[in-house]
């Protein structure tokens, strides 16, 4: 399957006559609910028309890290595999404030695009500016400790837009709240459902997305309670196409 996976991601990605820009870390976060019978649902939302990049298209709520989310309080660490893995081939400093920030970028987009908020109860006050307001307003921190990496992404170069993006997954009991209203305050979804995963394969989807879809149902067949030790695929570019590392 891995080799399949490659290709077609290869196959994609041919349109390669820009400038080249060095990729910008990002993350991506996959809420998993295993409550019904049959194959998990993933929260999943349609990014608006009006945007330029990938209008219309379904996504994981996600995005770019700012360069605050690394002094963001969080609760819990991350297993030490984990850990080890959001840091492996990390471009510049291997600091744990970065992978941490990782975490924090993933549950801020979750809030602002699905209004969905990922976290745990903490005592200790705080005061979150922006977005992060609205938990520590409700006394919620980030928690590292559910969190597992699915797999990491970097966009080959001479695109317009690049990123170095780490996917992750939580399961749905690592929802501490969420607004009534089924969107994010940043209205970049346009609609936010959750789905099982073999129906999210039939929508319109950027090609990573699937392939990252197709990497977790392969994952959560032969592990599906997410052990944080389990190989974990790293995909980049060199020479003229994707190769799929395990980490």
């Amino acid at each position: 399957m891995s080799e399949n996976l490659v290709r077609r991601l290869s196959a994609a990605e041919r349109h390669m006559d820009l400038p080249n820009l060095r990729p910008k870390d990002a993350a991506t976060l996959l809420v998993l609910d295993r409550s019904g019978a049959g194959e998990p649902r993933v929260l999943m939302g349609r990014r608006h028309e009006r945007h330029r990049f990938m209008p219309n298209m379904f996504v994981f709520p996600g995005g770019r890290v700012d360069p605050a989310d690394s002094h963001v309080p969080v609760t819990g660490d991350y297993h030490p595999e984990v850990a080890r893995k959001l840091q492996h081939a990390m471009k510049g400093p291997k600091t744990a404030a970065r992978a941490r920030a990782f975490t924090v970028a993933a549950v801020r987009e979750t809030y602002e695009e699905a209004g969905v908020l990922i976290g745990a109860k903490s005592d200790t006050p705080w005061e979150g500016k922006g977005d992060m307001a609205a938990f520590s307003q409700r006394h919620l921190m980030p928690d590292l400790a559910p969190v597992r990496l699915i797999a990491r992404a970097i966009t080959p170069p001479r695109r317009p837009r690049r990123f170095d993006t780490r996917f992750l997954a939580v399961f749905a009991d690592a929802i501490a709240d969420s607004l009534p209203e089924g969107t994010g305050p940043s209205g970049e979804l346009s609609e936010v459902q959750w789905l099982p995963l073999d129906a999210a394969k039939q929508l319109e989807l950027p090609t990573i997305t699937l392939t990252i879809i197709e990497e977790l149902q392969a994952r959560l067949a032969e592990d599906p309670d997410l052990d944080p030790a389990t190989p974990t695929p790293y995909y980049y570019w060199r020479g003229k196409g994707f190769v799929r590392e395990e980490v």
